[in-house]
């Protein structure tokens, strides 16, 4: 092996290392998926297209100094972005420029969800302080000796600061979670009982919406390893949702079936299923509905105290147990979220209900 080869091979990123007259001396094993193999001896111009890089190859070579730029390709899937950095070498048998391409498209991406993030939840705020920055100023001018103006003002700002309040909850449940991901819970959980009474806590809720329950629970313990208290926040919102967007007078079915093989996980699982019989969601809003602040229908989302974050907190609840949640829905067919968590048949007993 050339000592051209040896340099390259010893690189951990994808490497191409150019000659003084722009050929190719050698490249890396990790360099053949974006640039094909045995490109050793052609021209660089006819491996490297993009201008930029073939700047700071040269821009390199002239100046003797390190370059850096961004090389940008498509994996057939997804766009993909390297930082591409270029080294001067100059031995005694060997000269040329060193050209290391790093795949920074994961950290790429996290910049983009970081800024959009950052920009929803100013969105969301901007809002809220909007109105009541506004209603301040009223109360505080025109609106000061008027009760009835004052009374209806002062209401309108309090949904507003509730709106707030919720947000923020969200936002810190959201953090929480996301930290815990990576460890697995281990109490032990009855899933019917967790579900009777997470629904015993939304009975007001379901009587001013009109709704009724159609329950299908085992009689029997189904035990689950788990976090009885995340697992009663996943339970709450698709119930909540289910309530509020199946409309008024829907039917709001519960479920839990299994354990048994073959519901999508390796060994055996259970699945609770929150279902209603409402209008449904069209195909293509269902792959989206657990990202941060994303709504099918932004304005009544708001109008129902949504915050956008619900799905995304039920999503990492459901990933940090190691399971899986499965939409079903189409316009005019109801919707149906089912929750499938991994079944320990090492477990035993009951749990004691929840509180």
């Amino acid at each position: 092996m050339s000592a051209a080869d040896q340099i390259a091979a010893a690189v951990p990123h994808a490497a191409v290392l150019v000659s003084e007259d722009d050929r190719i001396l050698a490249a890396n094993a990790l360099s053949a998926p974006l640039f094909g193999a045995d490109i050793a001896g052609r021209h660089l111009i006819t491996v490297i297209r993009q201008p930029s890089v073939l700047d700071a190859i040269e821009g390199c070579r002239h100046s003797r100094l390190p370059q850096e730029t961004r090389y940008l390709t498509n994996d057939g899937q997804h766009d993909t972005t390297y930082r591409v950095r270029c080294a001067h070498l100059d031995l005694a048998e060997l000269r040329g420029v060193l050209a290391v391409f790093e795949d920074t498209t994961d950290m790429q991406q996290a910049d983009q969800m970081r800024r959009d993030f950052v920009a929803n939840v100013s969105h969301e705020l901007r809002t809220p302080l909007t109105a009541l920055s506004g209603f301040i100023e009223t109360l505080q001018g025109p609106a000061r000796d008027d009760p009835a103006a004052r009374d209806r003002f002062l209401g309108i700002m309090g949904r507003e600061a509730d709106r707030m309040n919720r947000l923020v909850k969200d936002l810190l449940s959201l953090s929480h979670v996301e930290a815990q991901e990576r460890m697995r819970p281990n109490d032990p959980v009855d899933l019917a009982d967790l579900l009777r009474a997470t629904r015993r806590s939304l009975t007001q809720l379901a009587e001013r919406n009109e709704v009724i329950f159609d329950e299908a629970l085992p009689e029997e313990p189904v035990i689950i390893s788990g976090d009885p208290d995340q697992l009663r926040q996943v339970f709450t919102n698709l119930i909540e949702n289910a309530i509020k967007y199946g409309g008024r007078g829907c039917t709001v079915g519960l479920s839990v079936d299994g354990p048994a093989p073959g519901l999508g996980l390796r060994g055996d699982a259970v699945r609770a299923t929150v279902s209603d019989d409402g209008p449904g969601i069209e195909t293509l809003h269902i792959p989206r509905l657990t990202e941060r602040f994303y709504r099918v229908d932004s304005h009544r989302s708001r109008e129902m105290g949504g915050t956008g974050l619900g799905l995304a907190i039920v999503k990492h609840i459901i990933n940090r147990h190691r399971g899986r949640m499965r939409i079903d829905s189409a316009p005019g067919q109801g919707s149906r979220f089912s929750v499938i968590l991994p079944y320990d048949s090492g477990r035993s007993g009951r749990s004691g209900p929840p509180a």
